[in-house]
């Protein structure tokens, strides 16, 4: 957990957002970032590599954030971590 919470800061991300980190197949990243988009200001997309996602929004919709992504792991095989 640490890891991840290091690569967060590592983005330049700080304080007042909250992180769900992703991981669904390459071809599956735009399917993704569209549906995010479909939820005007959600949540902003940064790839770590190939299919490998942080998901970042405000602290305040981190439950709903969280919903989406299990909804989107669940329809594309993909893995919360």
């Amino acid at each position: 957990m640490q890891e991840g919470l290091d690569r967060f800061r590592a983005l330049g991300l700080g304080p007042g957002l909250a992180a769900v980190r992703i991981v669904v197949r390459t071809k599956d990243v735009g399917f993704l970032k569209g549906i995010l988009e479909g939820h005007e200001g959600l949540a902003v997309v940064f790839a770590e590599s190939g299919g490998d996602l942080v998901l970042a929004c405000a602290e305040g919709r981190e439950e709903e954030l969280r919903s989406l992504a299990v909804d989107l792991a669940t329809e594309l095989g993909g893995i919360l971590t």
